[in-house]
């Protein structure tokens, strides 16, 4: 028996049009589970269905997950099609590089409205009766090392993603009765499509010093991917209320 199989089991994937949820959306069909993926891009989404296994099995939603009406009618749908959840990756996410002093209040709304509300909305939406399976399951986070350690420019999205880590241990603790498990994972710099145009990554002294801070170098999208499937199956069936950092070393130092 191999404990990281998820076959027989449905996971949401959202963020999964593109660079880390795209790639958790492959592995978890790799690893036998019947995929829900969540993105706002049709196309990509469709592209995304077309590299995983047995891509007949999945479903896509395009959907804005700040759209809480929308959603709601979403994850009925989708219990509709492909039955009760077992898991729930929650990938989609903004991100950004702001000095305190051009932080608006809208900038503010728009990063807690992509990064927790979402998450904590679907999560509700997930859990309501009827939706979630009666054998319990995962729910995972996506936080970020940038939620447990401090740069400059980085407090806005910092904030954030230390919301989801303190949220998610009294998630925890409050879904624990229904077997459902909640925990949160905190990658470092992974080179993905998006994060090769920005200066820490195209630039080369800029990226050799991202480098450094990474004892092990930089992420690959299956990096994160791989400790998603541990968290989303039976592997980690006594984990809950942890964050699990995945970040080459980062942390370390």
């Amino acid at each position: 028996m191999n404990p990281f199989d998820l076959s027989g089991k449905v996971i949401c994937v959202t963020g999964a049009s593109s660079g880390i949820g795209r790639q958790c959306a492959i592995s978890c069909s790799q690893f036998g589970a019947t995929v829900v993926l969540f993105a706002r891009n049709e196309e990509r989404l469709k592209e995304t269905l077309s590299l995983m296994e047995h891509s007949q099995k999945h479903i896509a939603f395009s959907v804005d997950l700040t759209d809480y009406e929308k959603v709601s009618q979403v994850v009925k749908d989708a219990v509709a099609k492909v039955g009760r959840m077992n898991g729930i990756l929650h990938c989609a996410g903004i991100s950004t590089t702001l000095p305190l002093k051009l932080v608006t209040t809208d900038k503010l709304e728009a990063f807690f409205q992509s990064n927790v509300f979402s998450a904590y909305n679907l999560t509700r939406e997930f859990c309501k009766m009827g939706n979630f399976s009666q054998e319990g399951g995962s729910i995972v986070f996506f936080s970020s090392v940038m939620g447990k350690t401090g740069a400059s420019g980085k407090s806005l999205y910092s904030m954030t993603k230390g919301a989801l880590l303190a949220g998610a241990r009294s998630l925890a603790c409050e879904l624990a009765p229904k077997k459902i498990r909640v925990n949160t994972i905190s990658p470092g710099v992974v080179i993905t499509p998006i994060n090769c145009n920005l200066p820490h990554i195209s630039d080369p002294e800029r990226r050799k010093i991202t480098e450094q801070q990474h004892l092990l170098g930089l992420g690959e999208t299956s990096d994160i991917a791989n400790a998603c499937i541990y968290l989303l199956s039976d592997a980690s069936k006594w984990v809950t209320g942890i964050d699990l950092c995945v970040d080459g070393g980062y942390t370390a130092r």
